[in-house]
C-alpha cells in the first residue's frame, strides 16, 4: 500500500512504500542520501546497502521509483523524518541530464524569465514553482466559495464569437468555416444576459486580448474572474469585492501557509470595506507628492497605481483601494453614467499592491438609452449579430445591474509577491511566446 510523503510523520517505526520521482541524490561521508518527490512533498531516504545504491548508478533526477523502508524520526531531514533500511524499485529510469536543476530555487530575475518559461515542463517539478499553482488553485476554490455563499450561479459562455463587440483591446480573428470569427475578449454580454435569468452569475475562464503589450502586467491569454449581479448599486459592488478579496486572503493563508512561506509572502492588510478615492484626488495627491503633474488625465499612470497603493497602505491601513469617478468620455457604451453626475461613469477599478486587478461598473439597463449609446459612442449596428441578442435580452426587461472582471493571475501574482504576471501562468502567452 502506497504512503504519501506528507503522511510519514504518522508512520514512525513502520515500514512504508513511497512512489514518486528522484528529486535529489548526494553522497556524504560514504553514505548515499536521496530525496523522493510525490504530490505530498518530498522525503529523504538513507541508503546503506551497496546493492541498492548500485541501482541508482547513472540515473538522473526525474527517475520514477519506489522506496520501501522504515520511517525514522530525524529533525535534520525534510519533514522531520527519514526512511531507513531501504530497498529500491526503478520503474522508469532517466539517464538524460535535466536542462535545469529543479532541486534548487529557479531564478525569477527578469533576464532569466525566457529560460524559466522555455523549460517549463521540467521546471514546474520544482516544489517552489508548484507552490505558485497550488496557491492559484486554492484562490480559485476560495473565489467559487465566495460566489456560492452569495447565491451566484456558475455559467459557461462561448469563446468563439461572430464579431468583436466591446471595442478597446484588439481581438484575435480566425477563419470559421469560411466566415470570420473572433476569440472572446470577455464574457461581458453573455453574463449581462444571464442576469435576466439567474440574477447573479459568475464565470472563471480564459479570455483573449490581442494587445501588442510587452509588459510585466499583460498577457494575450489569461483567466478572467467575472461576476454580474442584478438589483444592486455601485456601493453594493464595492462591498462584494471587498468581501471577496478578504475571503481569498483568509482562505489561502489558512490552507496554503507552507506554499506562501516558500516565497516569503505576507498576508495583505485589508479592512472589511476597502477605501475609495476619486481619480481626480489621486492625480492631485500624486502630483503634489512627486512633482509629476497628472492632473486632468483620463486614466491613471502605472506609477500612480503603485503610488496610491503605497499611500493607502500607509495612511488608510489598506493595501487595496477603489478608484472612482472615471470620466464618462472614456466609458464603454454599455456602462452607465452616474445619476446626477453624468460627467462621470458609474465605474470602479480595484487596485491591489500597486496594480489594477479588477474593473467594475454599473451597466446601462434601459434599452432605448443602450441603443443610443451603442450607435453614438461605439458606432455599432443594433442588428449586427454581436449586438442583436444582447439588446434582445435588455428589451425583455433587465434590472439595474453591475459586475466586474478580475485577472486571476494578477491576483495570485500580488498575493505571492511575484514581479511579473507571467510567473503566475503555467504556460504564459504574450506577443513573443506561443509555446510550450
Amino acid at each position: 500500500m502506497r504512503t504519501l510523503t506528507r503522511q510519514l510523520q504518522s508512520h514512525i517505526g513502520d515500514q512504508v512504500t513511497i512512489c514518486g520521482w528522484l528529486h535529489k541524490k548526494r553522497l556524504l561521508g560514504g553514505l548515499t542520501f536521496i530525496v523522493i518527490r510525490d504530490r505530498g512533498g518530498v522525503a529523504q531516504a538513507l541508503i546503506k546497502d551497496k546493492n541498492e545504491v548500485e541501482k541508482l548508478r547513472g540515473l538522473q533526477v526525474g527517475t520514477v521509483l519506489e522506496i520501501t523502508g522504515v520511517v525514522a524520526s530525524d529533525d535534520r531531514a525534510p519533514g522531520g523524518v527519514e526512511i531507513h533500511e531501504v530497498s529500491l524499485k526503478i520503474d522508469v529510469p532517466v539517464e538524460m541530464e535535466p536542462p535545469i536543476e529543479i532541486d534548487k530555487p529557479l531564478s525569477h530575475e527578469s533576464e532569466n524569465l525566457d529560460t524559466l518559461f522555455e523549460y517549463r515542463p521540467v521546471g514546474l517539478r520544482s516544489p517552489r514553482e508548484q507552490a505558485v499553482f497550488k496557491v492559484q488553485s486554492e484562490v480559485g476554490e476560495a473565489l467559487r466559495q465566495h460566489f456560492r455563499r452569495n447565491d451566484f450561479t456558475e455559467i459557461r459562455t462561448p469563446k468563439l464569437l461572430a464579431a468583436a463587440t466591446e471595442g478597446g483591446a484588439e481581438v484575435f480573428k480566425m477563419d470559421y468555416f469560411g466566415k470570420e470569427a473572433t476569440l472572446a475578449q470577455s464574457p461581458q454580454f453573455y453574463k449581462q444576459m444571464m442576469v435576466g435569468i439567474f440574477e447573479r452569475v459568475f464565470e472563471i475562464a480564459p479570455v483573449y486580448r490581442a494587445e501588442p503589450s510587452a509588459t510585466t502586467r499583460h498577457m494575450t491569454e489569461y483567466i478572467s474572474v467575472d461576476g454580474e449581479m442584478g438589483f444592486i448599486t455601485i456601493e453594493d459592488l464595492k462591498t462584494f469585492l471587498s468581501g471577496m478579496l478578504n475571503a481569498v486572503a483568509d482562505d489561502v493563508w489558512q490552507y496554503c501557509d507552507g506554499q506562501l512561506n516558500e516565497w516569503g509572502a505576507t498576508k495583505p492588510v485589508l479592512p472589511k470595506q476597502i477605501p475609495s478615492i476619486s481619480m481626480a484626488e489621486i492625480h492631485q495627491k500624486y502630483s503634489d507628492a512627486t512633482g509629476e503633474n497628472s492632473v486632468g488625465e483620463k486614466d491613471l499612470r502605472p506609477e500612480e497605481e503603485r503610488w496610491i497603493c503605497e499611500y493607502a497602505a500607509k495612511n488608510l491601513n489598506s493595501e487595496a483601494v477603489f478608484v472612482t469617478d472615471w470620466p464618462a468620455s472614456e466609458m464603454k457604451f454599455y456602462h452607465k453614467a452616474q445619476a446626477g453626475h453624468p460627467e462621470f461613469a458609474d465605474r470602479i477599478d480595484l487596485l491591489f499592491r500597486g496594480v489594477e486587478i479588477a474593473t467594475g461598473s454599473m451597466r446601462e439597463n434601459r434599452h432605448d438609452v443602450l441603443v443610443r449609446q451603442l450607435v453614438d459612442m461605439a458606432g455599432g449596428d443594433p442588428e449586427a449579430p454581436g449586438f442583436k441578442y444582447f439588446l434582445m435580452a435588455m428589451q425583455a426587461g433587465m434590472p439595474p445591474h453591475g459586475g466586474f472582471g478580475m485577472g486571476l493571475e494578477r491576483l495570485v501574482q500580488k498575493l505571492i509577491g511575484l514581479n511579473n504576471v507571467k510567473e503566475a501562468s503555467l504556460f504564459p502567452r504574450d506577443i513573443n511566446r506561443l509555446a510550450p
